[in-house]
């Protein structure tokens, strides 16, 4: 609704009759080039193998390879990927009242049954020609995927979806919901979908990747055992992709934890296993 060049008003005026703040004004996101789409491609190799490099890192392992690139061109891509350096950071940010942040509930905390504990994380697919995001609820006990979806935006609409899916396709609702602090899990939407159900909210804490451990190593097993092993061009080929690795996650992939059980058979012995997708 802010017109930056209008003839008349300027851009505080009209934040002001919009009631607006003018410091949350974004300046909108450039294009990328073909050269910005095979970096992303090398940063994801990069992040998923150490993903508390920053940007200084990053840039090294780049210019390892032959590309002269600066910090901030990184910094821009990585934001553009909705990644950052997990490791502890200073308090230099005041959040929205209108995203509130919630304490972190399972430090010291055992969980020994299924449906204790749902988490979602999304995470950045790099393609030929732009990119796309995969958001996953995965339930922490079993560490059986409940569903998941593919989509061109990181909006909260499409992580609701994936939200709405498991709690039709499970019949169920966890006692506690973890997640990062991401600006679509602190939305209202969310956060309202959440607490409606009568679901108590967990958030990791700034910084701290291993508050949502589980999900992490979903991410690099699914990009080393799937993506990066396979072409594709489009969002629906990237979709069948992940349809075709959480069958065999879900199914087939056997973990040490549960005694060499797949994920499902934990999460649902008695039942027939059904693709999460």
């Amino acid at each position: 609704m802010i017109t930056p060049n209008h003839p008349k008003l300027s851009v505080r005026r009209q934040c002001k009759l919009l009631d607006v703040n003018r410091n949350r004004l974004k300046k909108p996101p450039g294009k990328m080039t073909h050269s910005d789409t095979e970096l992303v491609r090398l940063i994801d190799v990069i992040y998923v193998e150490c993903p508390f490099f920053g940007t200084r890192q990053i840039r090294n392992d780049l210019r390892k390879l032959g590309h002269r690139v600066g910090r901030n061109r990184i910094r821009r891509l990585m934001k553009i990927m909705g990644i950052e350096a997990l490791c502890p950071k200073p308090s230099t940010s005041t959040p929205s009242p209108a995203h509130k942040k919630y304490p972190y509930l399972l430090r010291n905390i055992k969980v020994t049954e299924v449906d204790e504990v749902w988490c979602t994380d999304i995470t950045y697919i790099p393609m030929p020609q732009g990119h796309c995001y995969l958001v996953a609820i995965m339930d922490w006990h079993s560490r059986a995927v409940l569903a998941w979806e593919v989509s061109n935006t990181m909006d909260t609409g499409f992580c609701l979806r994936a939200l709405q899916r498991a709690f039709e396709r499970t019949g169920r609702k966890p006692k506690v919901f973890n997640t990062d602090q991401g600006s679509q899990f602190t939305s209202p939407e969310w956060i309202q979908t959440i607490e409606g159900n009568g679901i108590k909210v967990s958030m990791d804490g700034k910084g701290r990747w291993m508050d949502n451990v589980f999900i992490e190593r979903l991410w690099r097993s699914i990009k080393y055992e799937k993506l990066r092993l396979w072409s594709y061009e489009t969002v629906g080929e990237v979709t069948q992709l992940v349809s075709d690795w959480m069958e065999f996650y879900n199914h087939r992939r056997n973990h040490s934890a549960h005694g060499g059980q797949s994920p499902w058979a934990v999460y649902e012995p008695e039942i027939t296993l059904k693709t999460a997708a």
